[in-house]
């Protein structure tokens, strides 16, 4: 798996506004990706070209290695040690263990990047129920209410890529939801109409977005905005109260 790369922006704000990662830590930390999109392999039912080597990998990859060490985690319950940053892209549904194990490391200083969507719009060679399809409605709303949230969808929006406002850019959305904070002790702030969420969870934090049409396969044909985008979440993640 490819290795951490440093950032070419020097820590501090940039001219937006928003906070530049620190090169330097994001070289020493490990970034955990726990995900059910087709980053990491090729959604493909052929063998043959699943091993093929001469296609191009996934944009998110190079992204995502530039923002800490890159590792695949295909479970919760016992792989948060060693990781500093965990990316939830469109994740399966957690059991009740990766649930508890989930919000414990996160309450002791843990750090999450969650891209959730209630409606996946992104096309999949598998049929619905295949386990190798992406998760197509994201399932997590017991850990979401144990941090204070609740993921909400509007059935009756307009379908189609369409640029949503976000951190002093735009960020492409597709059937998004939107986040609402549960009345009681939550430390969550809403951003963009509820489109992303900043909790303070224990000693950690979560920053969630309510679609994850930023990584479907159709923005490969523009990855730097993609790249620039993913950036911007987590500088926002990295910056202090």
């Amino acid at each position: 798996m490819a290795a951490g790369l440093a950032l070419s922006a020097l820590p501090g704000k940039e001219r937006d506004g928003t906070v530049a990662s620190d090169p330097a830590a994001s070289a020493r930390r490990t970034v955990g990706l726990f995900t059910s999109l087709p980053i990491l392999w090729r959604e493909t039912g052929d063998i043959a070209d699943l091993l093929k080597t001469d296609a191009p990998p996934h944009w998110a990859v190079a992204a995502i290695a530039r923002h800490g060490r890159l590792t695949p985690l295909d479970t919760l319950d016992t792989a948060l040690a060693g990781v500093d940053v965990l990316l939830m892209a469109q994740p399966r549904a957690l059991s009740p263990g990766e649930n508890v194990a989930l919000d414990d490391w996160v309450r002791a200083g843990g750090r999450v990047l969650l891209f959730a969507d209630p409606m996946l719009t992104a096309d999949s060679a598998f049929a619905p129920g295949d386990r190798r399809r992406p998760q197509d409605i994201v399932m997590l709303s017991p850990i979401l209410a144990r941090w204070g949230l609740r993921l909400e969808f509007d059935e009756a929006q307009p379908s189609g890529l369409r640029e949503a406002p976000l951190l002093g850019s735009t960020l492409p959305v597709d059937l998004a939801g939107r986040f609402a904070v549960i009345p009681g002790d939550s430390r969550c702030r809403l951003v963009s109409a509820g489109l992303l969420a900043d909790c303070r969870v224990g000693r950690g934090r979560v920053i969630a977005i309510a679609d994850a049409a930023l990584f479907e396969t159709g923005q490969a044909g523009n990855p730097r905005s993609g790249d620039a985008m993913l950036a911007r979440v987590f500088a926002q993640l990295d910056a202090a109260d």
